[in-house]
């Protein structure tokens, strides 16, 4: 009856109704958020992926040197058949991306069993000290990336390729063999050592779900260990065994801090350190080739883990008859366990940390008597002998301009991230199953599947040059926390969705009903009721930020010096001393940080950042 009713009605007054409803669609506050989290997304990383491929599809500048008669802007597939084929393809991509592969996954193999090991003796077992060793297991993903790695150069460092002999050296009296100094094998197992953190937090998550109901039936049917292990247990973790790969595989095949400290003085490339190395020789249009091969890499695994997740059969473990989750007995085994756990916490975080925060007192790199200890790198004057002519790190004001630096950029970054979060976070629910809702959560995952390097590089491709009204932004602070911002988007809008999901509808109906504005109703209910997501949100972005370098190593310049590009620096100009130093004071504010978040959250940062 009314359908009939409005068809007799005037086409005019008809469209005019569409219009109207159109019109009070459009104006809506979810939409219009939706809309301009839509065009900043456009703007902040689909531009810029454009522009990253643009590059490698036209002449450069540069390219003149080789090619005198092409044309600046003319499109051409030079870069690409230069990368690809020949044999500088095999230098520069294959054999670099074959190094990556090799590290990333020895290192995800490696980060597996140890993360999925210690998950399981802290969940499944009745090991004594489970609780501390559960808080103890995620400082190393809290420290930089590359500590661990430059402690390993510290111990392990030989006469041949180093110069000055490490400690090993110095107190056994033999050369360490390449292999075990640099390259391949100590860059597996430092990125494990860092990254293993994932394997527990998201085993432990599966495993403390389990019913031991489960695996007590499979033992009454007279099943082995193994074989409940394999059929029972293992079958149910591995969505986050899976979770685990993927994110430890994404990030070792990214990440630059470790592989330049142990693979360059040995000629070991990866991806991520032959991108920056083309940058800096001017090959932007090469170095853009290696930066999408890394991303399309990276979409691949990603793709390919969320097929396997998808296609998978699925159990229920919890449900409505109750959750009975028993302890494995260890038996006199226990306090082996135990001590053994102990030893490799001690070997992961305090080892690494002793031997950097040694080497800033020696005055003379190599030499380890206690005669050689100096504060010289900590608060020495100025001379020429040392550091390239330098005062101690807390003389020095490049120290302090790097660490403001640092700590600006954390906070700029911290607070634009949890902002955003929760505005996103808003569009995203109250649009829930509409199409824009889906097209702005999916822009806003693009950045988690770009490595930090390449992500690096698609802003230098955008931004190294006018941009409409927009000057050039490389060398500036704000590109670096444009950059950054960008980068943790799909953290923040994941948080901000959680948030969101825990206030009902009808609270802000409420306040709409007795007359509140869209900003009243976010200031005196959204966001009091999101404060706690807000706040975790911040300060886990802040330790996150503080502790980068893949993200911005190829986009910082001297006067946007951070802490981390910093150290790098030293370390390349064989300033270890001083490099160590400002390492100590990066993971001293980090861990301040971090105990800041615990304080607030009342919980592991890192726990509560995962979704744990």
């Amino acid at each position: 009856m009314l359908n009939s009713e409005l068809a007799q009605q005037p086409l005019s007054m008809r469209l005019l109704a569409s219009f109207r409803r159109f019109l009070h669609w459009l104006t809506s506050i979810r939409v219009v958020l939706s809309l301009i989290m839509l065009v900043l997304m456009i703007v902040m990383v689909i531009i810029p992926l454009y522009s990253l491929v643009k590059t490698t599809v036209t002449w450069q500048q540069h390219d003149l040197t080789r090619v005198p008669d092409a044309v600046v802007g003319e499109l051409t597939i030079f870069h690409w058949v230069r990368m690809l084929t020949g044999v500088l393809g095999r230098i520069y991509t294959y054999t670099p991306l074959r190094n990556s592969m090799t590290v990333a996954i020895g290192a995800t193999l490696l980060a597996l069993l140890i993360g999925g090991a210690l998950a399981w003796l802290v969940v499944r077992t009745d090991m004594p000290g489970r609780r501390i060793i559960n808080q103890l297991a995620v400082l190393p993903y809290i420290m930089p990336s590359w500590t661990i790695a430059q402690a390993w150069l510290v111990l392990f460092k030989n006469r041949l390729s180093g110069g000055t002999p490490g400690f090993f050296e110095s107190v056994v009296g033999i050369s360490p063999p390449n292999w075990l100094s640099y390259g391949p094998v100590p860059i597996i197992i430092c990125s494990a050592l860092h990254y293993y953190t994932f394997f527990f937090l998201f085993t432990s998550a599966a495993l403390m779900s389990i019913d031991s109901n489960l695996e007590e039936a499979g033992d009454l049917m007279g099943a082995s260990r193994g074989r409940i292990l394999r059929k029972i247990t293992f079958p149910l973790v591995i969505p986050a065994i899976l979770s685990g790969v993927i994110m430890t595989f994404s990030k070792v095949m990214g990440t630059f801090g470790g592989p330049n400290i142990l693979g360059m003085p040995v000629r070991y490339y990866v991806v991520a350190t032959m991108i920056r190395g083309s940058l800096a020789a001017g090959e932007g249009g090469d170095a853009f080739v290696l930066a999408i091969v890394l991303i399309l890499f990276a979409i691949t695994t990603i793709s390919l883990n969320q097929r396997l997740v998808g296609t998978r059969r699925s159990y229920e473990t919890i449900g409505g008859r109750g959750f009975v989750a028993r302890l494995s007995k260890l038996g006199k085994m226990k306090r082996i366990v135990q001590t053994a756990v102990i030893i490799f916490q001690i070997l992961v975080i305090a080892v690494p940390i002793g031997l950097l925060l040694y080497d800033t007192f020696m005055l003379i790199d190599g030499n380890f008597s206690l005669s050689n200890l100096t504060t010289q790198h900590w608060i020495g004057p100025r001379n020429t002998v040392y550091n390239h002519g330098e005062p101690g790190v807390l003389r020095n004001p490049i120290i302090y301009s790097a660490a403001w630096n640092s700590i600006k950029l954390a906070l700029w970054t911290a607070f634009s991230t949890a902002l955003l979060g929760i505005i996103l976070g808003y569009a995203i629910v109250k649009g829930r199953g509409t199409r824009l809702s889906k097209l702005v959560e999916q822009l806003a995952f693009i950045p988690y599947i770009i490595p930090g390097i390449a992500f690096g590089a698609v802003y230098i491709a955008m931004f190294a040059r006018k941009l409409g009204p927009l000057p050039p932004l490389y060398g500036t602070f704000a590109l670096l926390v444009i950059v950054s911002v960008v980068k943790h988007l799909p953290y923040s809008s994941r948080s901000g969705v959680s948030a969101m999901l825990q206030v009902g509808r009808e609270l802000e109906e409420a306040g709409q009903i007795a007359g509140a504005n869209v900003w009243q109703r976010f200031r005196r209910i959204i966001f009091p009721l999101t404060s706690s997501g807000f706040m975790s949100g911040f300060l886990l972005t802040f330790i996150t930020t503080m502790r980068e370098l893949s993200l911005i190593i190829l986009l910082v310049t001297p006067a946007t010096q951070l802490l981390a590009s910093q150290t790098m620096q030293y370390t390349e100009n064989g300033d270890s001393q001083e490099a160590n130093a400002v390492i100590i004071i990066l993971i001293a504010i980090v861990v301040a940080g971090n105990f800041i978040i615990g304080r607030f959250s009342r919980g592991s940062s890192l726990q509560k950042g995962l979704g744990m």
